[in-house]
């Protein structure tokens, strides 16, 4: 069976570790690459769509990308409990007329014993920005180590 660890019971550091491997992989904006963190029959509820299954997962994502634009994402561990983990995050994005949002969200996740996640629900807000008011201006890809996460944003 294919594995994803860390694996639970999640302790604070390999919690920390599943949720910058997450943001990572988002990041990366591959949705081949990142359904496979998800198990096959993955449940989602992201504000108000509900997707179930890795191959709707990747249409979503496809969709999500060619939406949102050079979309650069931060998450941080908010909670974490056994097989759980809670975020909370916030990401940058244009849309194809060149307007800038920050999009604000908390995510709770659901693992299974393989460390792939099995559900998943985000509550997410779009908040329309000026591109003057950007935080995130790291190259396309993985946030540098020595970004400042969302605490030290302030946001």
């Amino acid at each position: 069976m294919y594995q994803r660890p860390p694996l639970p019971p999640f302790y604070r550091d390999s919690a920390i570790k599943k949720v910058r491997l997450a943001e990572d992989g988002w990041n990366n904006r591959s949705p081949e690459k990142v359904s496979l963190a998800y198990s096959i029959d993955s449940s989602w509820r992201n504000r108000s769509e509900f997707v179930t299954g890795r191959e709707a997962i990747v249409q979503f994502l496809t969709r999500k990308w060619a939406k949102e634009l050079v979309y650069r994402l931060i998450k941080e561990l908010w909670a974490f409990n056994e097989n759980r983990i809670a975020v909370r995050f916030a990401y940058e994005w244009h849309d194809d007329n060149g307007d800038w949002f920050r999009s604000y969200g908390n995510e709770n996740w659901e693992f299974n014993p393989d460390g792939l996640m099995q559900r998943r629900y985000a509550s997410i807000n779009d908040l329309p920005i000026r591109e003057t008011d950007r935080r995130y201006h790291w190259p396309l890809g993985r946030r540098p180590d020595n970004h400042p996460g969302l605490s030290q944003l302030d946001l």
